[in-house]
């Protein structure tokens, strides 16, 4: 047959347009997103900070903003390897836990991941907001990273390793008999290992309401084995005459021939503070330093302006050049003991006098800006972790950023990354459960901010929703999200729920009818301190649509919500929100 022959050419098209379309085919199935019909689709994350305070001061090249951590990353502890610094804060129920986060000059802070991040290493399911993971202490010796902290929801106190800060991080080895919280590790001069605690007063007879103890004991950190008894090296606090409070977050370290021992106490609220003792013995006895405590902010007036307050939970850290800083958390308050952003990582130097170290101003007003560490600037480019940043979220990569976390551990895959899109499934599991119902969220780190999100999701019953939230626990949120309502239409909605209104049953604030189920949906959360307001569109082109104006966020606030956890912006998605429609 003749090449030119037209019943061949035909047969040659078809032959072509055929692997032609198969090869098209092959491809578009590996680039293109996948259609998930039943998921939530959120296209970006928009999070910009707006806070009064970082447009009225200003630093220079040798200074640095304080918090160094803005929102919830509280009981802050770090060590120094080498010219690296590694710190660690609290998480409770949130998963991944424990970040960890790396600096070379102790003013930028790069999170290099988290401690916690495998069901193995901790199963939340069923703890409260504020159990699971309290006051990690993280050290370093003879090349190995150790973690020690406890899981208040399940097991105890534990430590975990890891030869890489980024990890891998070995599965917990658990200290069973430890009756206590807030655990320290100090590795002494001679290879002994000590563990330190709090924990309750001794023969659990307490002399006074919030009388608490610290003990210490000898650890063979080879064998994970206690090897000695525990000691009771302080009672109560720093002069029980006056009825101290809650002695906690305990850290010994060693210098010219004293052990010193740095505690908070006072309790979370606003009459925290640091103390310090110190002894020739590990094991005491210990004497308290006559110019207790070495930071509080409890004497100071209330009502001054661009207060920091609750300070306390402090670790040391000396420098190679000598010199020795301190971290702690502390708060920014919007009035009357109030804040959503919840307790921050803050930093100050430390300055010895007479065998004695004192934190900076301590016991002053603590400043927003301060000269910097005497170590040479970090190079590295990375987010900013204060001031008054921008962060978009445009979910092109194969994994969630470190910013991201879920409440409580996933015990299974229910959301997916593909085509520049988080697909989120709604399932059974709902926002007033304590479970791991679907939620992917990140801090409110200031006063003042704007966090918005485009979403995309059909319903298909009148149980359903979507949305992005505002959340300190199960039964203190505010909710603007998508569903239909009694007529069968869809609408956008304000749903807020209050332990302390109409017994803690959502209620719905504000609603607005939408033409189109499957249209996309504009969400918009702007916090001004105390009130909110919350806004909405359906096209990129529209201005936003107020829904509601100056909503009363003291709901999100710590001392509202009786926990020890910040405020949440997340997305949410649910296949069974609505048991009982509002």
């Amino acid at each position: 047959m003749s090449l030119f022959n037209p019943k061949f050419l035909r047969i040659s098209f078809f032959a072509l347009l055929l692997v032609s379309t198969f090869s098209c085919k092959k491809i578009f199935q590996k680039t293109q997103p996948i259609a998930y019909s039943n998921y939530a689709a959120f296209d970006w994350f928009d999070y910009q900070g707006k806070d009064d305070i970082y447009k009225t001061i200003s630093k220079s090249d040798d200074e640095y903003l304080n918090p160094i951590l803005a929102g919830f990353y509280p009981d802050p502890s770090i060590c120094r390897v080498g010219e690296k610094f590694y710190l660690v804060n609290s998480s409770f129920v949130y998963f991944p836990g424990l970040p960890i986060f790396e600096s070379t000059d102790m003013v930028n802070w790069k999170q290099i991941g988290n401690i916690i991040d495998r069901k193995e290493q901790a199963d939340f399911s069923g703890a409260g907001v504020s159990r699971g993971m309290y006051a990690p202490t993280i050290r370093y010796n003879k090349g190995i990273f150790y973690v020690i902290c406890t899981n208040v929801s399940s097991g105890g106190n534990f430590i975990v390793t890891a030869k890489n800060p980024q990890g891998p991080w070995s599965n917990p080895v658990w200290i069973p008999g430890v009756n206590g919280i807030d655990p320290d590790l100090f590795f002494d001069e001679d290879g002994k290992v000590y563990i330190t605690h709090n924990g309750p007063p001794p023969n659990n007879i307490s002399l006074h309401n919030g009388h608490r103890a610290i003990y210490t004991f000898e650890y063979d950190i080879e064998n994970h084995k206690i090897v000695s008894e525990s000691k009771l090296i302080v009672n109560g606090g720093t002069d029980m005459a006056k009825k101290p409070v809650w002695i906690e977050a305990p850290h010994i370290f060693k210098k010219e021939g004293f052990y010193y021992l740095i505690c908070a106490q006072g309790g979370t609220g606003y009459n925290h503070s640091e103390v310090v003792f110190r002894s020739k013995n590990v094991y005491g006895p210990y004497e308290s330093y006559e110019n207790n405590p070495i930071m509080t902010q409890t004497f100071l007036d209330r009502d001054r302006k661009n207060e920091i307050s609750t300070s306390g939970h402090a670790d040391f850290v000396q420098l190679s050049n000598g010199d020795w800083w301190a971290v702690f958390l502390a708060c920014r308050p919007y009035g009357m003991e109030l804040y959503n952003t919840g307790r921050e990582t803050f930093m100050m130097p430390v300055e010895w006098k007479y065998g004695w170290p004192t934190i900076v101003d301590g016991n002053k007003p603590l400043p927003f800006v301060n000269k910097k560490p005497n170590l040479a600037a970090s190079k590295e480019k990375m987010a900013a972790m204060n001031g008054n940043f921008v962060s978009r979220d445009d979910f092109n990569k194969d994994k969630l950023d470190f910013k991201w976390n879920f409440i409580r551990t996933p015990l299974e895959k229910w959301y997916e990354l593909n085509g520049g899109k988080l697909y989120i499934k709604p399932r059974k599991e709902s926002i007033h459960t304590e479970t791991n119902f679907s939620f992917i969220g990140r801090r409110q780190q200031h006063l003042q901010f704007e966090a918005s999100t485009k979403l995309n999701y059909t319903l298909t019953n009148t149980l359903q929703t979507a949305g992005l939230v505002a959340f300190q626990n199960e039964k203190q949120y505010l909710l603007l999200g998508k569903r239909f309502n009694s007529n069968g239409k869809t609408e956008v909605y304000l749903e807020e729920t209050a332990a302390t209104v109409n017994n803690g049953t959502p209620t719905i604030l504000a609603k607005n009818e939408l033409s189109d189920n499957s249209k996309d949906l504009y969400l918009k959360i702007e916090g001004k301190k105390r009130y909110y307001d919350f806004y909405y569109k359906t096209s990129e082109k529209e201005d936003w649509k107020l829904l509601a104006k100056d909503i009363d966020a003291i709901i999100l606030s710590t001392k509202e919500a009786k926990g020890f956890v910040g405020t949440y912006l997340a997305m949410y998605a649910s296949a069974n929100h609505f048991e009982n429609k509002n």
